[in-house]
Formats: structure tokens, C-alpha cells, sequence
């Protein structure tokens, strides 16, 4: 049997999985990223359920730069270790950043599990990119490499955001004079569309109702606005969404260019499952492919969109079975 975690800013997801039985889940768990005082705890305790498990090999992706078999997450509140993990797990360890394994599980998911935004044009063997936005904004490269994809992490989030219009000049300015540095991340995360949508709301002539200020303070910020947004039942939260979108829509088409991703582009992340009718209707596509002389170029690029949200939890689970049979 073999361990597998996906470790993100707001939850981890811990899972025992047996790869003799089709990567059947033995044991899972989800736990509040800030509320355990340290991973290896976490999956020291979650093996020693009832009954104790016993794994050959375990593979954790986690949010974040992972050096030298070490990570600070930029959205957790601990350092992990890959030989800690491995004294926890009392098994060889991978830690993984999180895209790598989402890249990874991306590439196992059957057609199904995908929406497509834009079909492009097929081009099997060329690289593929994918960007994710949940707690934070990731980005990873899948090159070929003869027998399948090797997998290229990137920290893309964290560079610097790049306003199009008068109007994204002034997010940058307003969310400068609070931050400093503005990364994507700061834009396209969920936080990120909470931040967007106090930009508008500073601008509007109203107050927000009452009823939405009350969810606002109770709930998750940027989830209680892009489920508002998507139903349009305030039209700050919707105005915020749609710039969100676009947003991200022109990221991806940076991401593709950046990496010529000819052989497609996915959509990956907690988020984008949510709010797929909006990314769907046409604003996140046009933003992608609006790159000037390469916008046609862009149109070739066949974009989906993951439904599967489990997908960091597949691939650190196909990293892990690798090394279970080498």
C-alpha cells in the first residue's frame, strides 16, 4: 500500500491507497491546514488509525517551493521535511510541489473529467501547461519526453501582475498601497477574487446589503463572492467574477505562450470546478487567446477545464506507486 497527500493552504488530504486494487482508497482523511501543529503529525496519527496501516512508499505534494527535500509553504503555517515525513510515515518519502502532482493526476484523468473551453487544434506530443487557482495560483509544464510527460514545477503565481486595461491599473495600484508586491496570486486565488471585490466595492456608491456583508465576515470571502457572482444576486460580486475571469483567462494565455503549450492547456484548481458556466461563457477564452500578433496562434491551443478536484491526490498517488516498483 502506498500514502498519498495533496497539502494546500486551507485543507490536507491525506489518503492510503492500495495500487493492486486499481488504486482502491483504504483510509482517507481531511484536516484543516491550520489547525494541526505539524504534517508529520498528522500522518503519524492518521496511520495509526484503527486498524495501524503499514505503507511501502508515500508521495505528498504540497503549496509551495520544495528545495532540497524541504518546503515553507507560502499559505502554511509549518516547514515540512521530506526525511520527517519519511520517519512519520516510516516509508521513503517524494514531497512534491502540489502542481507536480496535480500535473501528474491531470494526465491520468479520463475524458469525461474535463470541460472543454476551447478545442483548438490537437497536437499530441507538444508540451501541455496547467494553472490552478484555489488558496493560491499555481503553474506547472509538462514536456514530453518520449514514453509520457515529465513534469516542470513553477512558482509563476508569486511574478509580478500585469494589468491590461485602465481599470486593472487601478487594482494594481489599490492592492500596492496594501500589499507592496502584487503577484497573480494576489488577483487569481481565492483570496484573490475577495481582493477584486473590495476594489469594486470601494468604488460603488452603495454599501454592500447587509445579508452579504453577514456571509463576508462568517464565511470564506472569495467562495461567498464568486457564488453570488455566478447566480448574480449582487452586482459588485458579479462585476468581480467577471474581472476575475478575465484575469485568469489572460494568465493562461501567458502560461501557454510562455511555455508553448501546443498541445494544450488545462484548467486545474479548487476554484475553476465551481464557477465553470462562468469560465465557460466565452470572457476566459477570449482573454487567453488576446496576444496581439499571436492571437491566432493561440487559438490552436486546446483548453479544458479539470472537474476532478482530486486530481493532486491521484498523481502524488501515481508518484508514490512508482516508487512502490522501483
Amino acid at each position: 500500500m502506498i500514502l498519498a497527500g495533496d497539502v494546500g493552504g486551507t485543507k490536507i488530504v491525506l489518503a492510503v491507497l492500495d495500487p493492486a486494487q486499481g488504486m482502491s482508497i483504504v483510509r482517507e482523511a481531511t484536516l484543516p491546514s491550520r489547525e494541526i501543529q505539524s504534517l508529520e503529525s498528522a500522518v503519524e496519527a492518521f496511520l495509526l488509525g484503527v486498524p495501524r496501516l503499514k505503507v511501502n512508499a508515500a508521495c505528498v505534494g504540497v503549496a509551495g517551493p520544495v528545495v532540497d527535500g524541504r518546503c515553507a509553504g507560502t499559505n502554511l503555517p509549518w516547514e515540512i521535511y521530506e526525511r520527517r515525513l519519511a520517519a512519520a510515515a516510516n516509508a521513503p518519502v517524494r514531497l512534491v510541489n502540489d502542481l507536480e502532482a496535480a500535473a501528474h493526476g491531470v494526465l491520468t484523468l479520463p475524458p469525461e473529467k474535463f470541460l472543454i473551453l476551447q478545442p483548438g487544434t490537437p497536437n499530441p506530443g507538444r508540451n501541455m501547461a496547467l494553472i490552478a487557482a484555489g488558496t493560491g495560483l499555481g503553474q506547472a509544464c509538462m514536456v514530453p519526453d518520449g514514453q509520457g510527460y515529465r513534469v516542470v514545477p513553477s512558482e509563476g503565481g508569486h511574478a509580478d501582475f500585469a494589468p491590461r486595461d485602465e481599470l486593472q491599473m487601478d487594482l494594481l495600484r489599490f492592492l500596492g498601497a496594501e500589499f507592496g508586491h502584487v503577484s497573480w496570486e494576489r488577483v487569481l486565488s481565492g483570496p484573490g477574487l475577495a481582493n477584486i471585490y473590495r476594489f469594486f466595492q470601494t468604488r460603488a456608491a452603495h454599501a454592500a446589503p447587509d445579508w452579504l456583508r453577514a456571509r463576508l465576515q462568517r464565511e470564506d470571502a472569495g467562495g461567498v463572492v464568486g457564488e453570488v457572482g455566478l447566480l448574480g444576486h449582487d452586482p459588485v460580486c458579479a462585476e468581480a467574477l467577471d474581472l476575475f475571469v478575465s484575469i485568469y483567462g489572460a494568465q493562461a494565455g501567458n502560461l501557454a505562450l510562455e511555455t508553448l503549450a501546443l498541445g494544450g492547456l488545462v484548467v486545474g484548481g479548487g476554484i475553476a470546478p465551481k464557477i465553470q458556466a462562468k469560465l465557460a461563457d466565452g470572457r476566459f477564452t477570449a482573454a487567453f487567446r488576446d496576444k496581439g500578433r499571436l492571437d491566432s496562434l493561440l487559438s490552436t491551443v486546446p483548453v479544458r477545464l479539470a472537474l476532478d478536484p482530486r486530481a493532486p491526490l491521484w498523481g502524488a498517488a501515481r508518484l508514490a506507486a512508482l516508487m512502490e516498483t522501483t
